[in-house]
């Protein structure tokens, strides 16, 4: 009985050391820019730096938009596949996949292929079109995770129910999606928001090749001329990112715990 606990817990313990030891050796690492002793000179630094609080405020925006406008594309496609297509739902589910599988790489080639300044459509031509490219770009890394969420969110409600009461009383179709269908998964959207904002704030590839003044460029920019300051950086986007993931953790508790999936 003894042997039986004892390996899993020594399980546990080898995979919590494989994270928890890097991670306090570089918190350690960044408390040593004064000569002798401990302090958070390298924080003050980071903070002090105009370029850390201009590229994290635009991360930032960045990620709010995305994430508005993966919830304008993603509730309303999951409630009417689930109401009144369900057969779509495993192309639906392919689609969603797609960003898992094509690189970012690839991705960002594309857009700036089709959408140079000498194209029809030449978002790559302005500051601000070229921002709506990069908004374009993370709802699309984004949107395996938003799917999921909203979808596992439409199943623990009734929509074919509530759509029909709704109409009833004279609701239209985006009454119904709005006041009724969008608060009942409201636990689903933010677990889904919070995972987008930190895929936003730590991504590098796009927004670097269409030369955005993003957080994950500037991660990477300071690394190569300092050395302290970027593992504070890494500390900072760790407690950012564990953050968000603590919020889902406590969202979760909300979420209704029965299910009225049909299918």
């Amino acid at each position: 009985m003894k042997t039986n606990r004892f390996w899993p817990w020594l399980t546990f313990a080898l995979g919590a050391a494989y994270f928890i030891i890097p991670l306090l050796a570089t918190f350690e690492f960044s408390l040593r820019m004064r000569r002798g002793e401990y302090s958070f000179d390298a924080y003050a630094s980071v903070f002090a730096d105009p370029y850390f609080a201009s590229s994290f405020s635009y991360s930032v925006i960045i990620g709010l938009v995305t994430i508005v406008v993966g919830v304008l594309v993603v509730v309303p496609a999951v409630y009417f596949v689930r109401l009144r297509m369900p057969w779509l739902r495993p192309f639906m589910e392919f689609i969603t996949l797609l960003p898992l599988v094509i690189p970012a790489l690839v991705l960002v080639y594309g857009y700036i292929r089709l959408y140079n300044s000498s194209s029809i459509i030449p978002f790559t031509g302005s500051a601000l079109g070229t921002d709506i490219l990069l908004t374009g770009a993370y709802v699309t890394l984004a949107l395996p995770y938003m799917y999921r969420a909203v979808d596992n969110g439409m199943r623990t409600i009734d929509i074919g129910t509530l759509t029909e009461a709704a109409q009833i009383m004279g609701a239209n179709q985006a009454q119904i999606i709005g006041r009724i269908i969008l608060p009942n998964i409201l636990v689903a959207i933010l677990s889904g928001a919070f995972l987008t904002f930190a895929i936003v704030i730590g991504e590098f590839t796009i927004a670097s090749l269409l030369n955005r003044p993003a957080f994950g460029p500037y991660l990477v920019g300071i690394g190569t001329n300092r050395a302290y300051e970027p593992a504070a950086l890494a500390i900072i986007s760790f407690i950012i990112t564990w953050g968000a993931m603590g919020m889902i953790n406590v969202l979760g508790r909300f979420a209704p715990r029965t299910s009225a999936r049909t299918d």
